[in-house]
């Protein structure tokens, strides 16, 4: 026994020694923080990233989620098209774990969450949503490294500033996490779960010693565990369990686990950025002692790996023992947003099914970066722009001499330390995410630079000659700045339009080859010390030549007589032009004259004045911005006396009509002429003339004649939601997908009255009868007489509640202040009406309840969404679409305001929805390969199941992940 206690313990220390080189090689920053300290908790080194990134400002975090010194403080960055990266040192070839977190802290009363977009090099990461100022964000992607370094991008926010609380980078060991499809795709970390575990923290270094956060299966938040099984027990075990598997995960995690002890053991777990491509593992131990006669067997059940649901599990034959590992891997399989997931024991079995974790990651295609010769190329035109010192020159030429593409974030680096102030050093890739701030780059794969503007950038020293490799280039701006020497040969640059060299200290002759070059259009050289013949080529007029004040420069004894008559030519053309362009003008203005004559004179027995007192709310029909005066007159004669009636509500009755130009409308008159009901009127004139969007009720004109106030509206031929989810059995009901698309279309009315106008503006009064549908069936938002203008400095507006019951926010009752989160609440009850088909208040559909909110809420809680459903939908609709509204829904109908999602996660939760529903090509299913098993066992096992290959899918020149 003596030698295989020295073995074990040999390979201990192998293990330990390799863990404490792992530890070595972490890189913990923290940012925005201001020094260098150890966590306590962890034993883990971080470091301050202000030697690593000069933009942006570090903010102290007001109230931040617990007392971890990295989230103290964050760093914030400004709100512009520029990207702002972080550089982190690889070794290539090694696999990796990029971790970022963000934490908002507290939201100040003038601050807007933000929402922004995370990428890893060129490829889009995450788009990173705040709506809980309090939770840590955590995103995870598993990488191999390309090169030498990778980039951590953040760019383009589309609400608040962005910012970043903590980066990290953790080395992974061998071959952890290897996939056949590493060349081409990340993966990233949907979920890793931690089932059985003793309290709600996360596992993380050192109990894992390659730091991965183990969630807790007792943590309750929005897209997390739920649909837990009747008779889920917990169990633990103090005793070793050996880990040494293909992904090692910590001991400390496999000592806990779920039992199904009434045969089933299920949950429900949402999986952001999904539907996709998954790589999924679980992680199975036997932690209890089974009797001689006791068995535990069981089978998956999951309706989108059905290949996969014959297969039986028997942990202490898979794994070779108890307390050891086995850890299935389901290498690519197509998943929803919503994993429903189960593990049902079998009939021969005596124990209930058995979970310790699981660990889930998307398959995300890796974008293509700039072309590496541009990418050479332009470090070098970084060199020339920031150097004129000899010793500098010296630096590239030793450069140059052992160029590789992976001395980018290298030279970048130099730069950023030693850069000029006339001009800030961009970072990551030139191209992707968004370009730099000085270049233009392509469209299309190779990603390549075609314009750089260095105008006025103060930028010293020679071009190198290197910029001839930039081939996709058409412009090149270096005007207003201090070069100097010889322009270099640049005659492959075959694509060349514009060349701007003005303003410098340009000497020696004007290179022949520009006259030669097929695409250029425009050379500026003025104000050099450029000397010699001007090429004739340059001056046949094929190309704007501008040459002035360089007194070396002469032209060619060639005579420039058909110049002079080119000249002449042109100007005489440009004259007769002007004075054609300038009587065109008089006439245009005489017929307009007349015109506006004529109809003063043809329409001044209609053209009624206004009867009615002047008020403080009445409308001027001189204001600039306000909609279209229409006469009474000519309604009347458009609704033939008002004859067509075609809806009521608070304002007044609603009527039909046509107008001359064949365009139909509808025309609400106001039912009394109250101070309130007038100032309603104004406020809607006044809105609806200023704001525009495909998904609001466009307002065509006003009348205000003859003690009437009159709005004219574009005709909705469809009529309301209302009236098709709650209209009359004889009329067709409205589909899921038709659903979802209404949906969508009213959310996006009310995100642009919330954050596309300035000051935003309150809808305040949001229902089904307030959503029109066109001929089209798209969803239009009407009725904004009770709307308010949030003034810019205040967060709420207060004032007197006129919306509908059982829409209306109850956060009201209290505060007696009506936000945009109030809109959002009434949004919710609309989302709850599409999924069950009910009315808002039913005593006969709800009993106790009375309203739709606490009686979804109750079911939603329990797991039943089924029961909520409209009869028309079952069975004819994804079952996880509906419960993708629906939790959104939920969300939506949160008592205080704070916990309500904003406008923008409401159309994300919708387009999800309608993702799930419609289901993917790129997701399709994929059949089962018949190729010979990997497994060395005979036995039908999930082992031999899951390490089954097939070929790749290279449709659409993708490579879609192939089945394992």
């Amino acid at each position: 026994m003596v030698f295989p206690f020295k073995f074990m313990f040999i390979i201990y220390i192998c293990f330990l020694s390799s863990v404490v080189s792992q530890v070595q090689d972490f890189v913990s920053i923290d940012c925005g923080g201001t020094s260098n300290y150890t966590d306590p908790s962890t034993g883990l080194a971080w470091i301050s990233d202000g030697g690593l990134m000069s933009r942006g400002k570090s903010v102290q975090v007001e109230n931040p989620n617990g007392n971890q010194l990295q989230f103290q403080k964050r760093r914030d960055f400004p709100i512009d098209s520029k990207k702002y990266c972080y550089t982190l040192n690889t070794v290539e070839r090694r696999r990796y774990l990029v971790r970022a977190t963000f934490q908002y802290g507290s939201l100040k009363s003038e601050d807007t969450y933000p929402k922004f977009e995370l990428y890893l090099d060129a490829t889009q990461w995450a788009t990173v949503t705040i709506f809980d100022a309090s939770r840590t964000y955590v995103n995870e992607m598993i990488i191999r490294a390309s090169s030498k370094s990778v980039d951590v991008c953040i760019c383009c926010a589309t609400t608040g500033f962005p910012f970043i609380s903590t980066l990290e980078l953790r080395p992974f060991n061998l071959s952890m996490y290897a996939t056949d499809f590493e060349d081409k795709f990340f993966l990233k970390v949907a979920a890793r779960v931690n089932f059985g575990a003793s309290s709600k923290d996360a596992i993380r270094y050192p109990d894992d010693p390659y730091d991965r956060i183990w969630d807790s299966d007792l943590v309750k938040r929005q897209n997390y565990l739920v649909g837990v099984a009747p008779g889920t027990e917990r169990i633990s075990t103090s005793r070793d369990v050996d880990t040494r598997s293909k992904e090692y995960p910590p001991v400390k995690v496999m000592q806990t686990a779920v039992v199904g002890t009434k045969e089933v053991l299920s949950y429900r777990l949402n999986l952001d950025g999904f539907p996709g491509m998954a790589r999924a593992y679980a992680y199975f131990a036997e932690i209890e002692d089974l009797g001689a006669n006791e068995s535990r067997k069981f089978r998956l059940e999951q309706p989108n790996l059905a290949d996969y649901n014959r297969a039986v599990v028997n942990i202490a034959e898979n794994a070779n023992g108890d307390y050891t590992l086995y850890e299935p891997s389901y290498m690519n399989v197509s998943l929803e947003f919503v994993l429903s997931f189960s593990f049902r024991e079998t009939p021969d079995s005596t124990r209930g099914p058995l979970l310790n974790a699981m660990e889930i990651s998307k398959y995300v295609q890796i974008a293509a970066k700039t072309d590496r010769q541009d990418c050479k190329s332009k470090i070098l035109v970084f060199y020339f722009i920031k150097f004129a010192s000899d010793w500098v020159w010296f630096i590239i030429d030793e450069l140059i001499a052992m160029f590789r593409f992976e001395l980018v974030v290298a030279v970048l680096n130099v730069l950023r330390f030693m850069s000029a102030e006339s001009l800030s050093v961009d970072e990551g890739d030139p191209c992707v995410p968004t370009p730099w701030e000085w270049v233009n780059c392509s469209s299309t794969a190779p990603l390549r630079i075609t314009k750089i503007d260095l105008s006025g950038k103060n930028v010293k020293g020679e071009i190198p000659v290197e910029l001839k490799n930039m081939q996709d280039l058409t412009e090149l701006w270096l005007d207003g700045n201090y070069l100097t020497g010889q322009f270099p040969d640049i005659s492959n640059l075959i694509y060349l339009k514009i060349l701007h060299l003005e303003n410098n200290k340009f000497t020696g002759a004007l290179p022949s080859y520009l006259a030669s070059l097929p695409s250029l259009q425009e050379l500026y050289i003025q104000n050099n010390s450029f000397s010699g013949e001007i090429p004739a080529g340059l001056l046949t007029g094929k190309i704007k030549f501008k040459y002035e004040y360089n007194l070396g420069l002469r032209k060619g004894e060639r005579k420039q007589k058909h110049v002079k008559l080119i000249i002449g030519i042109s100007v005489g053309v440009l004259a007769i032009v002007s004075l054609l362009l300038l009587g065109t003008l008089l006439i245009l203005r005489n017929l307009r004259r007349k015109s506006s004559l004529q109809r003063s004179n043809g329409k001044g027995d209609s053209l009624r004045a206004s009867t009615k007192p002047s008020t403080h709310y009445s409308i001027s029909r001189k204001d600039e911005g306000v909609a279209c005066y229409i006469t009474l007159p000519d309604l009347e004669e458009a609704t033939n006396n008002f004859s067509k009636k075609i809806g009521k509500g608070s304002f007044g009755s609603v009527y039909y009509g046509k107008m001359k130009d064949g365009k139909e409308i509808a025309v609400k008159m106001m039912a009394d002429s109250s101070t309130h009901m007038n100032k309603q009127f104004v406020t809607e004139v006044a809105l609806l003339s200023r704001i525009h969007h495909r998904n609001l009720v466009p307002l065509i004109g006003y009348c205000e004649e003859e003690h009437q106030c009159i709005l004219v509206y574009e005709y909705m031929h469809n009529g309301t939601l209302r009236d098709h989810i709650h209209g009359s059995t004889t009329q067709k009901r409205l589909d899921w997908q038709m659903r979802l698309r209404i949906a969508e279309d009213a959310a996006r009315g009310l995100e642009y009255l919330h954050t596309g106008c300035n000051p935003s503006i309150i809808h305040r009064d949001v229902k089904t009868s307030n959503i029109l549908l066109d001929i089209n069936m798209r969803a239009k938002v009407s009725d904004f007489g009770l709307s308010r203008q949030a003034e810019e400095d205040l967060t709420h507006i207060s004032s007197v509640a006129r919306g509908t019951v059982g829409y209306l926010d109850p956060e009201y009752y209290a505060s007696q202040q009506l936000t945009e989160k109030s809109d959002v609440y009434s949004f919710g009850v609309v989302l709850l009406e599409l999924i069950s088909g009910k009315k808002v208040v039913s005593e006969e559909d709800f009993g106790s309840e009375l309203n739709i909110v606490h009686w979804a809420r109750s079911l939603i809680h329990k797991g039943d969404v089924e029961s909520i459903m409209d009869p028309v939908l079952v069975g004819s609709v994804k079952i996880e679409s509906i419960w993708r509204i629906a939790e959104v829904a939920i969300q939506c109908v949160e008592q205080h305001g704070v916990s309500r999602p904003r406008m923008q996660e409401i159309i994300v939760a919708v387009q999800d929805a309608m993702k799930i529903e419609k289901g993917s090509e790129s997701n399709r299913k994929i059949s089962p390969s018949s190729s010979t098993s990997k497994a060395q066992s005979s036995r039908k096992t999930l082992l031999t199941s899951f390490l089954e290959i097939e070929s790749p899918d290279l449709s659409k020149d993708c490579l879609v992940p192939s089945a394992r």
